[in-house]
């Protein structure tokens, strides 16, 4: 998997990309999208999630060694290349485990006929009944779900827009037809996932490999970012296949598989330089030397850092674990308010019903607590069963009026009395007047959880 996926709020906007570590990354990896992800980061008003999906992972690669080997690489190679991670949110998909369960629950809403008209699915079942054998021979359920693992993704973190290849669109509409089977089946009137759109990242260069086909571990025709360092480097350009056109003899630059790769590390007067001389008749070894050191200005750097974090490993574990604390500040929360919703909640809050009355009828998941503060006012506060403050009301001289006030309440729900403050805050307002303070947020984001929450609660 390979998705960049974004959210917008009043403030910024979320980017979240995943990267599947089941090999070593390329040159083509870098161009086509480590690079422009990197750089879209750097946006002053981009919040950015970046992780590693190790889950994904497994459903094609059975060598745990290479897995291994390859999250410290893809990690090493996203930091090498520039990834901020003061900056962004770097973590992997397994140290989540809110990504996980909600898949689960995302899979209990899901239709099998659904995944059924996956294309990689469909792909597979062609290619056995091609070979005359049984249609899901070789098939695991990872293969088959990956589609609903991909929507947890994307939806843990309410991603809004979701530019991918055209060949990901698929899964973007699959996860929006999972969103809205389960905002329908548990929203109640509120719908916990945004519906994600897929934008076709149509300017993403695509680089071509040594044979002139696209960049592929598949084809075996790849330049090496790091690894071998630039030795390796120039070992691999120079089995870029050329023309037979030899020294002096006028070269046609557009169509050379050598020139578009340089276009990528070039500045534009660098290219047209080259492209001129390449007309005029420079020599393919001269034009791979050129390609050799254009690519070494840029990588050169970036290939010390890289060699340093793969020489210090403990230092991304710990980049990494810190993106998934920050990541799970967000995921906790908000799945803590998805088990609420399908029915998962504490014993505690499921009342036996009355004679007569249905389950369904009882079960309140949230309660009003009243109090008196250390200066002997009157106050109340709104919490889940969890026992998680969504609010606290002012104080008040008369415990009459605060018990008026917290009837009154119950009698509204969160969107005819809540009221926005900043970016992290909210406040309750009943009747022209501030009735209660909601708690304060780490995030915009988080205030979203926490006033879905809030929403359930004054159901």
């Amino acid at each position: 998997m390979n998705t960049l996926a974004t959210t917008t709020n009043a403030t910024n906007t979320r980017v979240l990309t995943g990267i599947t570590t089941s090999g070593t990354p390329h040159l083509g990896n870098y161009v086509g999208a480590i690079r422009p992800a990197i750089e879209a980061s750097q946006s002053h008003d981009v919040d950015a999630f970046f992780f590693l999906a190790d889950y994904h992972a497994l459903i094609k690669c059975e060598d745990p060694d290479r897995i291994a080997r390859s999250r410290l690489e893809i990690a090493a190679t996203w930091l090498a290349g520039g990834l901020d991670a003061n900056r962004v949110t770097f973590y992997r998909q397994s140290d989540v485990p809110e990504i996980p369960e909600l898949s689960w629950m995302l899979t209990c809403v899901t239709a099998k006929g659904l995944m059924n008209r996956a294309h990689a699915y469909k792909a597979s079942v062609d290619q056995n009944l091609a070979k005359g054998v049984e249609e899901d021979d070789g098939i695991n359920m990872g293969l088959f779900s990956y589609p609903i693992l991909m929507a947890a993704d994307i939806l843990m973190f309410n991603a809004h827009k979701v530019p991918v290849g055209r060949d990901q669109t698929q899964h973007l509409e699959m996860a929006r037809d999972i969103a809205q089977r389960f905002n329908h089946l548990f929203g109640r009137g509120h719908d916990f996932f945004v519906m994600p759109e897929a934008v076709i990242a149509e300017d993403v260069a695509t680089l071509p490999g040594l044979d002139g086909r696209k960049m592929s571990k598949s084809y075996n025709n790849t330049v090496p970012l790091f690894e071998g360092g630039a030795k390796a480097l120039k070992s691999a350009v120079s089995k870029i296949v050329t023309d037979s056109r030899g020294p002096g003899e006028p070269k046609d630059a557009d169509a050379s598989h050598l020139y578009l790769i340089y276009k990528a590390f070039a500045k534009p007067a660098e290219a047209a330089a080259l492209r001129e001389e390449l007309i005029h008749g420079m020599g393919w070894g001269d034009a791979k030397q050129r390609l050799c050191e254009r690519i070494e200005v840029e990588m050169g750097p970036r290939r010390e850092h890289y060699a340093d974090l793969m020489a210090h490993p403990d230092r991304i574990e710990e980049i990494l674990q810190e993106g998934a604390r920050k990541a799970r500040k967000i995921a906790t929360p908000f799945m803590k308010e998805l088990r609420q919703a399908v029915g998962l909640r504490t014993l505690s809050t499921v009342a036996q019903p009355k004679s007569g009355q249905s389950v369904k009828a009882v079960g309140k998941s949230a309660r009003y607590v009243s109090f008196r503060d250390d200066s002997g006012q009157f106050r109340f506060r709104l919490m889940t069963a969890e026992g998680v403050e969504l609010f606290c009301s002012v104080p008040f001289a008369d415990p009459k009026q605060a018990g008026a006030t917290m009837k009154a309440l119950q009698t509204q729900t969160a969107d005819t009395v809540v009221a926005l403050t900043g970016d992290t805050e909210f406040e309750i307002v009943l009747d022209g007047q501030v009735v209660a303070a909601g708690v304060t947020s780490e995030s915009s984001a988080a205030r979203e959880h926490l006033l879905a929450a809030l929403r359930i609660a004054m159901q």
